[in-house]
């Protein structure tokens, strides 16, 4: 069940992405500039730490438990799934000739 989830969960983010690159149509209609800045400055410096910490060992260990064995069936049912009809807008973005 978790890997259903899984692979629901990963068509549902790639159908959100392919409907927010096709739905949205920017055009930009007019240039940006930076402004002018005339910054005159010295330089500052950063603080100074002493820190002391811990250490950290990762190692192994060999446990015995408990792990049912169970037999799992599995049948196919036909269900109703919810779908997405998408429309892109009419300027899709792409420029034609007359327009590079």
């Amino acid at each position: 069940m978790k890997t259903g989830m899984t692979v629901i969960g990963v068509v549902l983010a790639a159908v959100i992405a392919v409907f927010a690159y096709y739905m949205i149509d920017i055009d930009q209609t007019q240039e940006g500039a930076l402004p002018d800045v005339d910054v005159s400055v010295e330089g500052g410096a950063l603080p100074e730490f002493d820190a002391d910490v811990g250490s950290i060992e990762m190692g192994q260990a060999e446990v015995e438990v408990e792990v049912p064995d169970v037999e799992v069936t599995t049948t196919t049912e036909t269900i109703e799934v919810p779908t997405i009809s998408i429309e892109a807008p009419e300027d899709d973005g792409v420029l034609d000739d007359d327009e590079s």
